[in-house]
């Protein structure tokens, strides 16, 4: 396989010190990119490189540390100076992968109007606060630039127990078609949309690693997301070798899920027993 090379690009992942935004900060970064990572509770710089520890790469101390920044993007005006602040220092903006996000379960009926209210300005709207921003600066570049959404499979079926959360991923691949139409050509907008990964967040969330087992068993695949599967579907849309894919949603589900109709039939069970 061809190596992806972003070596003199300048790539912004959101909630990158941990889980799956430190695993796509940590493939830019060995892919030769200057990458900043931010999150509401970063220590500057002190907690952008844990992840390298865990890195396959044989070059792992060769590449330039990841630069963590403190920045909740729930807030304009905090988003304003860390857009003016990468650009200040490199000069440019070439990737931008809008990767903050969650939502613990909580039934519809039993969330309150904060908690909701909450759930939607994280998901959906700090993204596109964050999109609008950026192409801002890209669409000032001779290259331009791309922006990458992590969406969910949430967004594609029912969510119940995060229905806001999966309302607002909906939200997200329904403004990467329509950012995609009003940014082109300088700028290009695609989704990725993983279904359950295994993170330790996930692990909490979801009754520990036996729930994780339980849920890797529903998958054809035979086996959750990881991190890295998610990271690398990043670089690819990011890459020259997606340069006509804009307005896309990767979807990452291993095989999706069986029906429930066909899972509770005897034929249906044969896909179930791998």
């Amino acid at each position: 396989m061809t190596p992806f090379d972003f070596r003199g690009k300048t790539v912004l992942v959101t909630g990158g010190t941990r889980g799956i935004g430190a695993a796509i900060a940590q493939a830019f970064r060995h892919a030769g990119a200057t990458v900043y990572v931010c999150g509401r509770s970063v220590t500057e710089n002190a907690d952008a490189n844990h992840a390298a520890d865990k890195s396959t790469h044989a070059d792992a101390t060769a590449a330039p540390p990841v630069r963590a920044l403190a920045a909740d993007v729930r807030d304009i005006d905090a988003i304003d100076a860390l857009i003016a602040r990468i650009e200040a220092e490199t000069g440019r903006l070439d990737v931008v992968v809008s990767n903050a996000g969650g939502a613990p379960f909580v039934l519809a009926a039993q969330a309150s109007p904060r908690f909701t209210e909450s759930v939607i300005r994280l998901n959906l709207i700090a993204p596109l606060w964050l999109a609008q921003r950026a192409n801002a600066v890209m669409q000032r570049q001779a290259e331009g630039g791309v922006l990458l959404f992590v969406g969910s499979v949430s967004g594609l079926r029912p969510s119940p127990g995060t229905a806001a959360y999966g309302a607002a991923k909906a939200g997200v691949i329904n403004a990467v078609r329509s950012l995609a139409v009003e940014w082109a050509p300088k700028v290009r907008v695609a989704a990725v949309s993983p279904s359950l990964v295994h993170t330790d967040a996930a692990a909490a969330d979801h009754v520990g690693e036996e729930g994780l087992h339980a849920a890797a068993a529903t998958v054809p695949a035979g086996r959750l997301a990881t991190p890295a599967d998610v990271a690398n579907a990043c670089l690819f849309l990011a890459s020259g070798h997606a340069s006509y894919a804009s307005g896309s949603n990767l979807v990452l589900e291993g095989g999706g899920e069986v029906p429930a109709f066909l899972a509770a039939t005897e034929a249906g069970k044969a896909f179930g027993s791998a």
